[in-house]
């Protein structure tokens, strides 16, 4: 069982950068599929970026792709987020995932984490207001 922890919510207004952090319990994390979910207030949770295990390929959700920026450092098997430019309609609890899931293309990858991942975390507020 993967143990995640995120941190680095907040409120911020909008226009402003937030850097989210998620500690896994797992080793090497670049074995594991990795990624960025979001759920807003009466939505269900959608991806916003993860990277493949296999190729280190990275995939952001339209919504957010040229203003986050995804990355991991493998030695403290932690997660980063960093958001630039937020949105009003950033606001949402942000949860992250590790897992050994693969698929054909990242995106189909982190369609797949969403669809199976199981062991989530607290996750992390983001609110977007001014």
């Amino acid at each position: 069982q993967v143990q995640v922890v995120e941190s680095g919510g907040g409120l911020v207004q909008p226009g402003g950068s937030l850097r989210l952090s998620c500690a896994a319990s797992v080793f090497p994390l670049e074995n594991y599929a990795v990624g960025w979910f979001r759920q807003a207030p009466g939505k269900e949770r959608e991806a916003v970026s993860c990277i493949s295990s296999s190729d280190g390929s990275i995939y952001y959700s339209d919504s957010v792709k040229g203003r986050f920026s995804i990355s991991r450092d493998n030695a403290k098997s932690t997660l980063y987020l960093q958001m630039n430019s937020l949105k009003h309609e950033d606001t949402a609890v942000y949860y992250c995932a590790a897992d050994l899931a693969w698929d054909d293309t990242v995106q189909a990858l982190c369609s797949t984490l969403l669809r199976i991942y199981r062991d989530w975390g607290q996750g992390t507020q983001v609110t977007v207001s001014s």
